[in-house]
C-alpha cells in the first residue's frame, strides 16, 4: 500500500476554510474544520486522507434497505443497555480516517467498549460493530472502506450488497478480517456481541418481521449476564 501524503493544516491566517471537494487529501482535524464550516450544504467522510462527497441516494437502492438495518441494529439497542446504536454519525477513527457509516453499534465505556462521545459530539475510538448499504461489490464499502475500518480494529463489519443480493459479514481475526458464514438456515450469529442474530435470507427478502423474530431468539438465547 502506498504512503499516503497528507499535507499541513490551513494556515492560521486564513480565516475562511476552503470548501471540500471530492479528491482532496486532508487531515482528520482540517477534514472536520472544513466539514463544520459547511454546514448542511454537503455530505462528505474522510477514508484514508481523502475526501469523498456522498451523493443523494434512491429509495430501493439505500434508504430503505438502510432503514432496515437500522431497525435491526436499533432492535438490539434497545434490549442491551451496554451497546448504543447511530445511523450516519461521523466516526473519528484516525488522523486519516473519519468515515459516516450507515450504521455501528459500539460497547458503552463502561462495559469495556472502545468508543466514546468527544466533547464537540463525535464518536471517537472504533465501534464494535458497523454495517454499511453498498450498490454492489465493486463499491469502496467493500475496498478502501474495509481497510479503513480494518486499520482501526472494527471488529466486526457487514456490508449488504443491494444489486448482488449478498451479505457480506466480517470479523477481525490475528489483524485480518475474515468471513463470517450463515448457518443452514441462512442466520449470522455476531462471534462478539452476545444474542446480535441476522437472519440474512429475511434480510434479502426485505422481510421486517421476520429479521425481528430471529434476532429476538438470538436475544432470548444469550447468557442474562452479558444483558446489562
Amino acid at each position: 500500500m502506498q504512503p499516503v501524503i497528507v499535507p499541513s493544516a490551513t494556515p492560521p491566517h486564513r480565516l475562511k476554510p476552503i470548501p471540500l471537494e471530492a479528491g482532496d487529501h486532508l487531515r482528520a482535524s482540517e477534514f472536520l474544520r472544513r466539514y463544520e464550516a459547511s454546514g448542511d450544504k454537503v455530505k462528505a467522510e474522510l477514508v484514508n486522507g481523502i475526501v469523498y462527497i456522498m451523493f443523494p441516494e434512491h429509495f430501493e437502492a439505500h434508504g430503505k434497505p438502510d432503514s432496515i438495518i437500522s431497525m435491526w441494529l436499533s432492535h438490539y439497542a434497545a434490549f442491551t443497555p451496554s451497546a448504543e446504536h447511530a445511523t450516519g454519525a461521523t466516526v473519528k477513527l484516525s488522523r486519516i480516517d473519519v468515515p459516516q457509516p450507515d450504521s455501528l453499534l459500539f460497547l458503552k465505556p463502561e462495559a469495556g467498549g472502545g468508543c466514546r462521545v468527544t466533547a464537540d459530539d463525535y464518536i471517537s475510538g472504533a465501534p464494535e460493530f458497523v454495517a454499511e448499504v453498498a450498490a454492489t461489490s465493486a463499491s469502496y464499502d467493500l475496498r478502501e472502506k474495509l481497510e479503513a475500518y480494518l486499520r482501526a480494529g472494527v471488529r466486526e463489519y457487514a456490508v449488504w450488497q443491494i444489486y448482488d443480493e449478498a451479505v457480506d459479514w466480517f470479523v477481525l481475526r490475528e489483524g485480518a478480517y475474515a468471513r463470517v458464514e450463515p448457518d443452514a438456515e441462512g442466520i449470522v450469529h455476531s462471534p462478539n456481541l452476545p444474542g446480535l442474530w441476522l437472519n440474512t435470507k429475511a434480510l434479502l427478502a426485505h422481510d421486517r418481521q421476520a429479521i425481528l423474530r430471529t434476532l429476538d431468539e438470538g436475544l432470548k438465547a444469550r447468557e442474562p449476564r452479558l444483558t446489562g
